[in-house]
């Protein structure tokens, strides 16, 4: 017998379905409550709210679980790479040998960029803002693609595997222009297309020379564990853009504009401007953490807004921190007051107690920041590395061929003004 929840409201009692998950969540499906009562429910900021049901990823907050398609992150970090990861969230189920081969050789193939666009960021100044440039050139790629625009058409993996390749074309010639150097052309990197190439090979064509396989396998966990996080701000406003039928790459491209404010995706940003603070002013760490419990200071890089445990990509990240800054030998200030903060934290009570334990941005920031990666290029980084998950957001509100998103509201303003 299907489960339901009675509501009594204004002398009437409805009964409103409760929908189960396959991990045993519980929601009280509201549909049709406007049409049964006249009305709404409030929920600001969406925190108690399920937009949509999804197959693609769980999370335990509690316990600090997440799952890909059902697999654990500890176990895709462990035995796969980003592309790998990749197709497995867009089509639903693991490659294949062969499966993942197709889509590896797609994505080299569409890897190259039109010159025309290229050219496009010469006229954006050095210094302006590279998710500007990112967001503005993923648009300006549906213009020399017009096929995309055809959300209809049946040969969906050339167009996903296109926004995948030539996302990371763009980011590095995005960071070339930001440094006042030309692109590296896709074709002058050597090498197969093989999964495990794809970061490797971004590296090379942002620094013109090949990286240690140290330093590609630890960018490739970094977009792997990125890859998708459930229905935060900029997947949620790719389904939102997609649910009007927009276009795969326009739609991808509002999740850019989403990812750039500095509570979503900037957030690692803010994690290195703290340190430079702490840096610049000559504040001892264990005086910095001592003036947090104060309410001196913000502490930034630490707890979560959704896990309320160990952030599970953070368990992962800290051990590629220790393997990258091992095999790398940098000498970084800022990087030393980011392990002393980490030390200090994770044996105070203060913040164990309240579950401020480093999390996944505090680690990726200090992975990129070793690796010569500069701030403000952080959050353009996040973004190749969660365009899988936008891409496979987008073909579930597609495939579930629902109505377009379209939140209702409860108007507080003027009423019954007279225009003068």
């Amino acid at each position: 017998m299907a489960r339901t929840a009675t509501l009594n409201i204004d002398g009437k009692t409805i009964e409103l379905p409760i929908t189960e998950g396959s991990e045993g969540e519980l929601a009280v499906d509201v549909t049709k409550l406007r049409d049964q009562t006249g009305y709404i429910t409030l929920d600001p900021g969406y925190r108690n709210t399920g937009s949509c049901v999804s197959d693609i990823t769980f999370i335990d907050a509690e316990k600090g679980i997440l799952r890909y398609r059902g697999f654990p992150i500890e176990e895709l970090a462990e035995k796969s790479s980003f592309l790998e990861t990749a197709s497995l969230l867009i089509h639903g189920k693991q490659p294949s040998a062969e499966e993942l081969n197709t889509f590896v050789n797609l994505i080299a193939k569409h890897t190259p960029v039109n010159p025309g666009l290229l050219n496009i960021l010469k006229g954006f100044p050095q210094e302006a803002s590279p998710m500007a440039m990112l967001s503005a050139c993923i648009n300006g790629l549906c213009g020399y693609h017009p096929e995309v625009l055809d959300i209809e058409r049946k040969d969906f993996d050339e167009t996903s595997s296109k926004l995948i390749a030539k996302v990371r074309t763009l980011a590095a010639a995005i960071y070339r222009h930001s440094v006042g150097k030309p692109a590296i052309e896709p074709a002058d990197i050597p090498g197969p297309a093989k999964a495990g190439n794809y970061t490797a090979k971004f590296l090379q064509m942002m620094f013109g020379e090949a990286p240690k396989p140290e330093v590609a396998r630890a960018l490739d966990l970094i977009f792997l564990l990125h890859a998708d996080h459930e229905q935060n701000c900029s997947a949620s406003t790719c389904r939102m853009v997609g649910s009007s039928h927009a276009n795969l790459f326009a739609s991808c491209a509002a999740a850019v504009c989403a990812l750039w404010g500095p509570l979503h995706g900037g957030a690692n940003v803010e994690i290195m401007n703290q340190l430079e603070q702490i840096h610049k002013d000559g504040i001892d760490p264990d005086d910095f953490l001592k003036g947090v419990k104060e309410k001196k200071y913000r502490l930034f890089g630490f707890g979560h807004p959704i896990y309320r445990n160990y952030d599970p990509r953070a368990r992962i990240l800290s051990k590629a921190a220790e393997d990258v800054l091992a095999s790398m030998n940098v000498s970084d200030p800022l990087l030393k007051i980011a392990r002393r903060l980490e030390q200090v934290a994770l044996a105070d009570d203060y913040f164990v107690s309240r579950k401020l334990y480093p999390n996944v941005d505090f680690y990726s920031g200090i992975i990129m920041r070793a690796m010569g990666v500069p701030t403000e290029m952080f959050t353009v980084l996040f973004a190749v590395g969660r365009m899988p998950g936008w891409i496979a957001q987008w073909k579930e509100v597609r495939d579930q061929k629902g109505k377009i998103y379209r939140p209702r509201q409860i108007y507080t303003g003027p009423v019954n003004q007279t225009y003068a």
